[in-house]
């Protein structure tokens, strides 16, 4: 049995996508900035899956623009937020959690001279809206906070971040990295109070390549890179438009939010159920965190051997975001997790194509590989 629960890491293209690629390829190829009929089609089909996107956020497509993935978008948002808000003031807000690609920016930016504050998370990953409140004060020009943690499924409190900056009386720009939010919670721009946000095709059964970074219509950052009118001079350069069409095939297709997250809420309620009865691993994500993200440790097995083993029965999982490349996890180290648990850490994430039974499989074969895996040897002090 072949069994996919790394779905957080990347999707399966799903029939419409592989369709919309294959055509963006083979018959509407053309440059959408040539003005012969060609161009004029592969331009048609660039809008009609920015209206697509656009469509699934709730948003103007002109709001919309886009990109080559989320960690592009995400470094769009915090760089060109920051080096057009800096003679406003010099404070950035994030947390100590968030993905690479928005961490390892506010640190650049840090290294620049911003005033960088990285909230840190409680033992689940939460993050406390007083401290949200404390840290924004009249300079913030920048607030940049993911939606849920791509580790351990938390949702962290956006929506409260507009409310903290009118209260502070800052200019501050709020970005959203909604990269693991996009298409499976109900959520629009106005809904979180962003001024920016990043989503990315290929966790929503799109192709890798493409992505889009939504800016509040009037807001205005700085361009990273020059050389061309495309997407209104913000991101230059000829449109990958097979990876394009496929994100719009990927947003057009994906099934309704509410029924999609009462059906994986179900799915994870029995995955934890039976974590629980077999007594296998202990659950390191929050009772409330989104259901498509289940964080466990197994206590005794280190993850590397246990992501092999399950590999080799045809499982595919992970021990964490994908870009960390097998380094220990800094989300789980940051909210203190304890030693035996931080070796042994693996995440399961749920797409809308997993059933039940892979579960049982899952379950199944969790249980052979505590027998099987040689337990890890502590030393004797």
């Amino acid at each position: 049995m072949k069994v996919y629960f790394d779905n957080s890491a990347t999707t399966a293209p799903c029939p419409e996508v592989v369709q919309a690629v294959s055509e963006a390829m083979t018959v509407n190829w053309g440059n959408p900035s040539s003005l012969h009929y060609s161009g004029n089609s592969a331009n048609a089909l660039l809008e009609s899956s920015r209206k697509a996107v656009a469509d699934r956020l709730g948003c103007d497509p002109g709001e919309v623009y886009f990109t080559s993935g989320g960690t592009e978008s995400n470094n769009t948002a915090l760089f060109g937020a920051a080096y057009q808000m800096r003679r406003q003031g010099s404070r950035i807000v994030t947390t100590s959690i968030e993905h690479p690609s928005v961490y390892e920016a506010a640190r650049r930016l840090s290294a620049e001279g911003f005033d960088v504050i990285m909230l840190k998370p409680d033992a689940y990953g939460n993050i406390s809206k007083e401290a949200l409140f404390e840290a924004i004060t009249p300079d913030t020009v920048l607030v940049s906070m993911m939606f849920v943690n791509n580790e351990l499924g938390t949702i962290l409190p956006v929506q409260s971040i507009r409310t903290a900056v009118k209260r502070a009386k800052s200019p501050a720009l709020i970005h959203c990295d909604a990269v693991q939010a996009f298409g499976k919670l109900p959520f629009t721009p106005a809904s979180l109070g962003a001024d920016l946000i990043s989503v990315s095709s290929h966790k929503i059964h799109g192709p890798k390549g493409s992505g889009a970074l939504y800016i509040r219509s009037k807001v205005k950052i700085k361009p990273l890179h020059y050389g061309g009118e495309q997407e209104k001079q913000l991101r230059p350069g000829t449109e990958a438009m097979p990876a394009i069409a496929g994100f719009g095939a990927a947003a057009k297709a994906l099934p309704d939010t509410k029924q999609e997250l009462e059906r994986v809420t179900k799915l994870r309620d029995y995955l934890v159920k039976c974590l629980e009865d077999t007594g296998i691993a202990v659950i390191n994500s929050p009772a409330d965190a989104l259901p498509y993200i289940t964080g466990i440790s197994v206590p005794g097995i280190k993850s590397e051997p246990l992501l092999n083993y399950l590999s080799e029965r045809g499982i595919c999982i992970s021990s964490g975001s994908a870009c960390s490349k097998g380094k220990k996890s800094r989300v789980l180290t940051e909210i203190g997790l304890a030693p035996d648990r931080l070796e042994s850490p693996v995440r399961i994430s749920f797409s809308r194509y997993n059933t039940k039974e892979e579960v049982d499989y899952f379950i199944q074969t969790l249980i052979s590989a505590k027998r099987d895996i040689m337990p890890v040897k502590t030393e004797k002090k």
